[in-house]
């Protein structure tokens, strides 16, 4: 992607719909009771604008041209900046936080986990889509049809390349797991994102037929973990204790 607008189409498009449908699915927050939620690097708002219906949610993004295209259909709190904002709120002060692909982008991580640890309150979920270097691989290696670049991925020190976002700085689950222990933080459950969906050829993706099976197949593999391994992203829970 070389701008905000092929984003933006990229998330209508059905592979880019899907994404959310299964986002939602895994994160099953209540409708019932009013959550306080943080989405850290919103994007054009799609999450945001979704639990807006029934929760009270404040967004942070850094890129202006994001916001200037958000989804706005639900009323939610829109803020530009980093993780500096945060430091105006109290610790505990959000019962959910999101965090859905950032973090690759950041090559220093650990102030960022500390901070939405911070403001996250006890017994709440952090919610974490990071890439998965096996997926990237299998990604690299057949829809992008480039082997060569995908040997070079199997190094466990290699980073990746995103034109338009830049140096994605891959990391691990342990990885994750280190930089949440010292703030309470569990992995509460771990689901694969993303295994097949993105292979194919797009045409077929137009499909209802096929949506409808390849929802039904991403859902279910996202919880078995041999796929979860080779899943182009992980969908990580985490909870503050």
């Amino acid at each position: 992607m070389d701008s905000v607008q092929e984003y933006v189409a990229l998330v209508q498009a059905p592979w880019g719909r899907m994404f959310y449908d299964v986002l939602f699915e895994q994160l099953r927050l209540p409708h019932t009771k009013r959550l306080n939620i943080l989405d850290f690097g919103s994007g054009l708002g799609v999450t945001a604008n979704h639990y807006a219906q029934w929760h009270d949610v404040l967004a942070v993004e850094p890129n202006p041209e994001m916001i200037e295209h958000r989804q706005r259909e639900y009323e939610y709190t829109q803020l530009h900046g980093d993780i500096t904002i945060l430091k105006d709120f109290n610790e505990q002060h959000f019962d959910v936080v999101f965090c859905h692909n950032v973090l690759e982008y950041i090559e220093d991580k650990e102030p960022i986990i500390a901070e939405l640890m911070h403001v996250l309150k006890s017994g709440g979920t952090l919610s974490i889509m990071k890439h998965n270097r096996m997926g990237r691989i299998f990604h690299t290696a057949v829809f992008k049809s480039d082997p060569k670049k995908a040997i070079a991925l199997l190094d466990e020190q290699a980073n990746d390349q995103s034109n338009y976002l830049g140096t994605q700085y891959l990391y691990s689950n342990d990885d994750l797991i280190k930089m949440i222990a010292p703030y309470g933080g569990t992995i509460d459950n771990i689901y694969g994102m993303r295994t097949f969906y993105a292979l194919g050829q797009n045409d077929a993706k137009y499909d209802a037929q096929w949506y409808q099976s390849m929802l039904a197949l991403e859902q279910q593999v996202s919880t078995m973990d041999a796929f979860k391994h080779v899943a182009f992203m992980n969908h990580v829970l985490v909870t503050k204790l």
